[in-house]
């Protein structure tokens, strides 16, 4: 029984403790007031009926009256006159008797309570006893048996807020997936925008030059495009969070369900590329650092240069040309059936990527390669393959993740000119085919859930960076 109770003190405490620091973090306060409006109030008005009893009061009110009897307001008064004085002469002001007595006196009466509320607080705790706080209230009736589970339903937000703030991984993550719904609503807004302001008329360019004004007026009645710039905003956001951005202009397809279709096969194209670029990239990158300027780091680097000078669409048709009409190894164009079909895309696309990470993992490894942990684990005996893998690419992989993070968005937005190349219908070439129109919902789907694709591998990224850096994770902790 005494450990039940004092495991539920501990409890209280702990979710007390956290409480009282959220609302100190002027982010999470304002969210935390309204999310626990309901045991906020109830807190508040048993803390307000418990301060009107409390000790501190009468307390304060002692000490107010001591420093009042010694004089102290006019004294303090009197130091403020002479100091604004000083003031005015120094730089030349003119300011009349009146308002510097008045300044004077409104700034003694706040030094005068805060002297009265230091010396209160001090006969506190010479008496062992606290002052009654909001923190403290709540923490107390977090300790009543039926406290919690009463305001668990009303309060369910709140704790939640809570739960998150003291687990400092979990507020990491919330605060990342947070900033990832911003970037959503700024691309969606900034993508609408060029869309509405484009020259381009979806009307006359489905309908034809022949269409008469009757027929165009009724299209963009059906479409809602006859709207106001902020109504279509609105319709197109509320379709993207809902996923139900109605039919396409042209096709009369449901553009949720063709970008379902279509999304799987480009991340699936470029999830492959950036496996390839891993698999062959790091290792060379690796062997490069470890063989400074020797024939393999030139011949590899240079190698790599080229991979980030070529164009992707010419690196497709020439493999068109010498792989598939020449030497007639592998299909031209995709085939969902065939996974040779995948083989020349995945190259195209992950060829540029294989080249930024070599050059990446090189760089990062010779910087590290030369500080004095290097020198301290190779004066202790390590094997020099022990020395690399373990310490030095170790500490070399936090710019190596990044650049994959960002390449890896790059190539997700990127790979409409290899779908175009090789024939394959995926999420690029559908977003680029309703341009020219322009499909407004369609091209507002695929470029909104393309971005938060990337926004969310961005925020694993960022996530990782904890696992590979022991010292980001010890600043998590502290977070």
């Amino acid at each position: 029984m005494e450990a039940a109770k004092h495991g539920g003190i501990n409890v209280a405490k702990a979710i007390g403790d956290s409480y009282g620091k959220l609302l100190q973090n002027a982010s999470y306060r304002y969210f935390a007031l309204v999310l626990g409006a309901p045991v906020n109030l109830f807190t508040l008005l048993v803390h307000r009926n418990q301060k009107a009893g409390d000790i501190h009061t009468s307390v304060l009110q002692e000490a107010r009256q001591e420093l009042a009897a010694s004089g102290l307001q006019e004294r303090l008064e009197s130091e403020f006159i002479d100091q604004l004085h000083s003031k005015a002469r120094f730089f030349g002001q003119q300011a009349s008797e009146a308002e510097l007595e008045n300044e004077a006196r409104k700034l003694a009466a706040e030094r005068f309570e805060l002297i009265a509320a230091e010396r209160a607080d001090s006969r506190l705790q010479e008496k062992g006893l606290a002052r009654s706080t909001f923190i403290g209230t709540f923490q107390a009736l977090l300790q009543h048996p039926l406290f919690l589970p009463l305001s668990f339903i009303p309060g369910f937000p709140l704790y939640l807020l809570i739960l998150l703030y003291s687990s400092p991984y979990l507020k990491y993550i919330f605060e990342r997936l947070v900033m990832t719904i911003f970037v959503i609503f700024g691309v969606s807004v900034l993508v609408f925008t060029i869309l509405y302001i484009s020259p381009f008329d979806p009307a006359v360019n489905i309908l034809g030059q022949t269409a008469t004004d009757a027929q165009i007026m009724e299209f963009n009645r059906v479409y809602g495009l006859d709207q106001s710039y902020l109504v279509q905003l609105w319709h197109n956001i509320k379709g993207i969070a809902m996923f139900d951005l109605g039919k396409a202009f042209a096709g009369n397809e449901e553009i949720v369900s063709a970008i379902g279709r279509k999304f799987p096969v480009t991340l699936e194209l470029t999830l492959f590329s950036l496996l390839m670029a891993v698999v062959i990239a790091i290792p060379i990158g690796i062997v490069s650092a470890a063989r400074p300027n020797s024939w393999f780091d030139y011949t590899f680097m240079l190698i790599a240069l080229i991979g980030l000078s070529i164009p992707s669409f010419w690196q497709g048709l020439i493999f068109i040309l010498g792989f598939s009409i020449k030497l007639q190894w592998l299909p031209a164009t995709f085939n969902p059936g065939n996974w040779l079909t995948f083989i020349m895309p995945v190259v195209v696309l992950g060829t540029g990527l294989t080249a930024a990470i070599a050059r990446m993992t090189r760089a990062s490894t010779l910087e590290v390669i030369h500080e004095d942990y290097i020198i301290t684990a190779t004066a202790k005996g390590l094997s020099r393959r022990k020395v690399l893998l373990k310490h030095a690419v170790r500490n070399a992989l936090i710019p190596i993740v990044t650049v994959i993070g960002l390449q890896f968005g790059g190539m997700l937005g990127g790979a409409a000119v290899t779908e175009k190349v090789f024939n394959i219908s995926g999420l690029g070439s559908y977003i680029v085919d309703k341009q020219f129109i322009p499909d407004i919902p369609a091209i507002m789907g695929g470029v909104v859930y393309t971005a938060i694709t990337i926004s969310l591998i961005n925020a694993i990224i960022d996530i990782l960076y904890a696992f590979v850096d022991p010292r980001i994770r010890s600043k998590m902790k502290q977070y």
